[in-house]
């Protein structure tokens, strides 16, 4: 076997295990290290523009998870999983446009010029990044890009999630204090499994595909 196919292997190991998982065995807790970890493999993931509007909010406290608890509809994995990561979208991103460049710059992958152009159409007074429905639309769409990828990072690792959209946000928002300017896009159960999660079925590629048109 050669290393491009043990490669392909791993990966398709890791997609075709990863199920989500509500039953979390407490006992197991992830070192803030090794999620740090996670969390920065998670970040390569792509967005538009390269503007990485995700943030998150880890929340690893137990009295502070057993308080989510009432507000995610009393979901028991709020409080038997290692984390529970709040994935949010911040619809000012542009506001780090410079930093971002300016790397970019520095590390030899973005030239002077380039940068310049990027920038205006970034920061500029008509970019669509600085126009908050538009900003909310594209952090949402980038937030889900990386949630995906931070479940199967954590998958890789060993662990287990759940994707949960089953929460009150505005009671989230006022108990965590989230600023207007980030929008809450999901929760994130993260741990080890108590019991093997349960396989599921996916409709087929020929069921969920168009080709050239939807008619």
């Amino acid at each position: 076997m050669s290393a491009n196919q043990a490669v392909k292997q791993d990966f398709m190991t890791v997609i075709s295990e990863r199920h989500s998982v509500r039953k979390y065995d407490p006992t197991v807790k992830i070192s803030r290290e090794e999620l740090t970890t996670m969390l920065q493999e998670a970040t390569l993931a792509p967005s538009s523009s390269n503007m990485q509007p995700w943030r998150f909010l880890v929340i690893e406290d137990q009295k502070l998870k057993e308080e989510l608890l009432p507000i995610a509809y009393n979901q028991q994995q709020v409080v038997d999983a290692s984390h529970v990561i709040a994935v949010l979208a911040d619809k000012e991103s542009y506001r780090l446009a410079e930093t971002i460049y300016d790397r970019a710059e520095q590390a030899g992958v973005m030239d002077a010029t380039t940068k310049q152009r990027m920038l205006g159409s970034i920061t500029g007074e008509q970019s669509p990044y600085r126009k908050e429905a538009i900003a909310k639309d594209i952090g949402l769409v980038d937030a889900g890009l990386i949630s995906m990828q931070l479940m199967l990072v954590a998958k890789a690792h060993g662990y287990d999630t759940v994707p949960m959209g089953g929460f009150v946000k505005s009671q989230f928002n006022e108990k965590f204090a989230v600023p207007e300017r980030y929008e809450t896009v999901m929760l994130i159960a993260i741990g080890k499994a108590a019991v093997p999660a349960h396989a599921s079925v996916r409709l087929t590629v020929d069921e969920v595909t168009f080709w050239n048109s939807l008619t």
